[in-house]
């Protein structure tokens, strides 16, 4: 008997502990918006719990540990569960494991081990599937477990749902219970396109599973790619029931129901977390969320002995993994200049433990991003962690109290003050100095001495380090200066007289390339060794080029608004150009286009090819600078104007749409002999 009394103090803690995970369970089941982890949550959760533990007394019908999820939402017909679908009881380490066993051995009134039923538990949107017949009749959600919310035409685009099932034993009535989801890489890709487009991106694949599965129109759950695994039973009439609940999946999946793989059945409490253990380890292997692992007593005779509570079943437990998200406070916001010139702002963080790595910096992806999340220094952030991927700030929790502006995407690069140029429709601003910013410089520098580039051999990734850090060059002007630096050459590690002449001699050798090599070694955005050819074919030297006008420059084949901006901005910025006076000087035969080289055969020029599967001689990339070295122009799809197309091992639907427009098709042995046959006329 408890003789201790709450007081008032207590009493009101109780009713701000329940308001606050009342709002966060609106925010998240009914919102599909949640302000703060999952980790967060069940921390308050387990609070409650404990004081409730302590005053039961105080326990009410509508407190949080007496529910499950959130009530319906009005824009749906309510649907009536038959059979409750419940929550699950959680556990965070091995003692709450072994209590999980204790209490499900005492109550089974057993001494030997018990056999589980272990599963992931698949972080989604839980939903009912009703069958009468064979027929799909019903999709509804888990709601407040007893109403849900009818989701039937929603359910009709998700990727594995069967519509008709037929099977020995069928029941007249069977409600099968599943867990939809957003497969993690259509999450990471949904998010990236949404934040291309400016728009809100989900907090995490839970989130975007039942965000999307609650869609009024259908048309836009079908745009989602989400799917579901099966993993049990509701209400059934008529029919067989295995009895065991391994039997139980292995009979809905071959009824054609999607069932997890990742199951098995273990013995005792050391079973239970030796699978725990195995699946975390592969966690970031698996394209779908997960967030722990379910253990259910095996046979259906005892599940049935044990019963349930109000709101969880007495035979199962959630073993929880470490959270993917935490909360914490942001230091600073600082902006990042990538290797490729892209502006990042970055949080910089008070240093939080996530998934058992401590956090101190997180991305904020892009300016617009930080404008729509409004984060600034001082807020308490929800930090997300998974896998190899980056940090990133989910989300404010709490806004500071003295909040300093939003930072705004500057006007010049942070590094070297070159403008920051951020075209119309694109999201993420860039440096504009390619080549004069030291945080770029070091992928200019291996770009510009790459072998489709100028092909300076014997310049790779580690000479190019060395160099840098020994402040022998700076940018790739440099590079021409190195000749009165031959002994200090020789004294890098690993490099010695002959390796010095013999990359002194490539870098001479270099000068040799053309305009339009030496356009695309330049390394400006968007232009690859077709554009540079094209821009070099139409200008003929380097002054015209650097002088045209954006009208000028997307009077260019194949050069659009976004190419010609680019170029635009490449030739007006200051390093730049400081940079490009020291190259002309370095070389006359790159500032002039002397058209196709004497004696050089282009005989597939005009011509439009595609390439579709796998070549087993050579890899797309070499197959695409063969054909463009022949004059032919390699396009990504097919149409009524391709002239051919190269059919690899396991091609795709080019190969389809090829046959329906009548356009030639070659086998990767008749390629082959095609180019061979005009050997005499590519340039490697």
């Amino acid at each position: 008997m408890n003789l201790e009394i709450p007081s008032p103090e207590l009493c009101r803690q109780l009713e701000m502990l329940r308001n606050e995970l009342r709002h966060h369970a609106y925010r998240y089941h009914l919102l599909d918006d949640p302000e703060i982890p999952d980790a967060a949550y069940d921390r308050l959760f387990r609070q409650l719990v404990e004081l409730e533990s302590r005053f039961p007394e105080l326990i009410t019908p509508d407190s949080p540990t007496q529910l499950v999820g959130a009530p319906p939402l009005a824009a749906f017909a309510a649907v009536a569960h038959g059979v409750p679908m419940l929550s699950l009881d959680n556990a965070f380490s091995m003692t709450d494991v072994e209590e999980f066993d204790r209490r499900v051995r005492e109550g089974l009134g057993k001494i030997s081990e018990m056999q589980y039923m272990a599963e992931p538990k698949v972080d989604g949107l839980a939903i009912s599937l009703v069958y009468r017949h064979g027929v799909l009749v019903r999709v509804a959600t888990r709601g407040d477990g007893r109403v849900g919310e009818e989701v039937t035409a929603q359910a009709g685009t998700l990727a594995g749902l069967p519509r008709e099932i037929v099977g020995e034993n069928m029941p007249t009535l069977l409600e099968v219970r599943a867990e939809v989801y957003m497969p993690l890489s259509a999450f990471a890709a949904y998010n990236e396109q949404a934040r291309a487009r400016g728009e809100r991106t989900f907090a995490n694949p839970r989130n975007a599973a039942a965000g999307s599965l609650r869609q009024i129109d259908a048309r836009i759950t079908a745009q989602r790619s989400l799917t579901l695994f099966c993993h049990g039973l509701g209400l059934v009439e008529g029919g067989f029931l295995p009895e065991t609940r391994h039997a139980l999946l292995d009979h809905l999946a071959a009824w054609g129901f999607p069932v997890c793989p990742e199951r098995r059945v273990v013995t005792g409490v050391a079973g239970c977390l030796e699978f725990h253990a195995e699946l975390l380890a592969r966690r970031d292997r698996l394209d779908y969320e997960i967030d722990g692992v379910v253990y259910k007593v095996d046979a259906r005779e005892d599940c049935e002995r044990l019963g349930t509570l109000t709101r969880t079943p007495r035979w199962a437990v959630a073993h929880k993994f470490p959270g993917r998200e935490a909360l914490t406070r942001v230091r600073a916001i600082e902006i990042q200049v990538g290797r490729t010139g892209a502006l990042t702002p970055v949080a910089r963080l008070e240093p939080v433990v996530v998934g058992g790595v401590t956090i101190t910096n997180a991305t904020l992806h892009n300016f617009q991003e930080l404008q729509r999340k409004d984060v600034r220094p001082g807020d308490q952030v929800s930090v997300r962690r998974a896998g190899d991927v980056i940090p990133e700030v989910v989300g404010v929790v709490e806004q500071g109290r003295m909040r300093p502006e939003v930072l705004a995407c500057p006007t010049h690069c942070p590094v070297c003050q070159a403008p920051v140029i951020q075209l119309v429709g694109e999201t993420i601003a860039r440096c504009s100095g390619e080549l004069s910013c030291p945080a770029q410089r070091r992928e200019g520098i291996r770009h510009f001495a790459s072998r489709r580039a100028l092909d300076i051999e014997g310049l790779g990734e580690k000479l190019v380090d060395a160099l840098l850090q020994s402040d022998m060059i700076a940018t790739v002007a440099d590079l021409y200066a190195l000749t009165e630096k031959r002994q200090e050459l020789i004294s890098l590690e690993r490099m010695g007289e002959k390796s010095a002449d013999n990359l002194l001699q490539a870098i001479a050798a270099s000068k040799n390339h053309g305009l339009d090599r030496f356009l695309f070694a330049l390394g400006i955005r968007e232009v690859g060794e077709a554009t540079a050819r094209n821009l070099a074919s139409h200008f003929k030297t380097l002054d015209n080029l650097e002088n045209a006008n954006l009208e000028e420059l997307e009077g260019v084949p194949d050069v659009g608004p976004k190419v010609a901006a680019r170029v635009h901005g490449f030739f007006r910025a200051p390093g730049n150009q400081e940079i490009l006076a020291r190259l002309k000087s370095a070389s006359s035969t790159w500032q002039t286009w002397a058209g196709t080289p004497a004696g050089l055969l282009r005989p597939l020029e005009g011509q439009t090819v595609v390439l579709t599967g796998t070549l087993a001689t050579m890899g797309r990339t070499q197959a695409r600078a063969r054909l463009e070295a022949l004059g032919a122009k390699v396009s990504g799809s097919v149409s009524r104007r391709t002239d051919f197309v190269v059919a690899g091992a396991d091609p795709g639907s080019k190969l389809t749409k090829a046959r329906e427009f009548g356009v030639a098709v070659l086998t990767e042995a008749e390629f082959l002999e095609k180019i061979q046959a005009t050997q005499g006329g590519f340039q490697s």
